[in-house]
């Protein structure tokens, strides 16, 4: 096959419960994923035996590593190593999701990476068998692959089906430099003190008001538990999350991590003007606007 392209979805959490750490030093988390219409596009080319290299364009490219921390490559030799392939891969990787905004563009690439590896050297593995390889790589890839709604558990890895209804009107406001995620989960637990948390729970409110389909009803159950952690880091975000909420956002949140700030409109018009007040605050380096659920990681060509 002479090449192969895949595109592979942003996620956003809808809601976010974060456990106190395990000895292992990882929390366990119960979130409601929803991959969005925000992509990254991974080719995959013949290349000589066990060479894989990548190169980045587009949002974000000149911080991405290009080596082997690079997760496209680390998910395409993993799966060379799993399947005893010798064929190498150059990737390329243009890039629309944010770098370190907390919507698991790194997990996207990787999993579009085992997309296209698997069909470029004729594996033929199932989805399961990729999202348990990806799950090695990182907590969000199986749910990159798998896309639409799910609830993840552990580490997020372990997925179970969401019953939910209806589309759903995103705006994205993108601060001017990225969060670390250890640092967030490192402050989150910090601010909590040795009282800890209680183990993780699922929402039951935002799980009915996505059975319902109606955004009035998400909106205000949006939730995410490092949000706090996220905004004593970066105070700034308190002002740009007041801004949406003046602007009728139905509801408002930190997304992951962060420091992306997630917006609920009500319909695509609410999106529009949510976006150009956005854009127009100096707030945030720049806005995007996108819909959701979205397919997982799929070859387009």
């Amino acid at each position: 096959m002479a090449a192969v392209t895949v595109r592979a979805p942003a996620k956003i959490n809808l809601g976010l419960s974060v456990g106190a750490p395990q000895a292992d030093g990882y929390h366990p988390i119960v979130t409601i994923y929803q991959a969005i219409s925000l992509y990254d596009e991974l080719k995959a080319r013949p290349a000589p035996d066990g060479e894989i290299t990548v190169r980045v364009t587009g949002e974000g490219h000149d911080v991405v590593p290009l080596d082997d921390t690079n997760l496209a490559v680390r998910a395409a030799a993993l799966l060379a190593k799993t399947h005893n392939v010798t064929d190498g891969a150059a990737l390329s990787i243009h890039k629309t999701i944010a770098v370190a905004g907390g919507l698991a563009g790194g997990s996207a690439d990787a999993a579009g990476a085992l997309v296209a590896c698997d069909a470029l050297w004729g594996i033929g593995s199932g989805r399961e068998e990729l999202a348990d390889l990806g799950s090695s790589l990182g907590s969000d890839v199986p749910f990159c692959l798998l896309g639409g709604n799910a609830i993840g558990t552990g580490r997020g890895e372990a997925l179970s089906a969401v019953l939910a209804r209806g589309s759903y009107e995103w705006v994205l406001a993108y601060a001017a430099t990225g969060l670390s995620t250890p640092q967030v989960y490192s402050e989150l637990d910090r601010f909590r003190g040795p009282a800890g948390a209680a183990a993780p729970e699922l929402s039951e409110t935002l799980m009915s008001a996505l059975r319902g389909g109606d955004p009035y009803a998400v909106g205000p159950a949006l939730h995410n538990d490092l949000e706090p952690a996220a905004v004593r880091l970066r105070p700034s975000l308190r002002r740009t999350l007041a801004l949406g909420k003046e602007y009728g956002a139905l509801g408002s949140m930190v997304s992951g991590a962060g420091p992306t700030c997630l917006f609920l409109a009500a319909d695509e018009d609410h999106a529009i003007d949510l976006a150009v007040a956005l854009s127009s605050s100096g707030l945030c380096r720049s806005v995007q606007r996108a819909t959701g659920p979205v397919t997982g990681a799929r070859l387009i060509t």
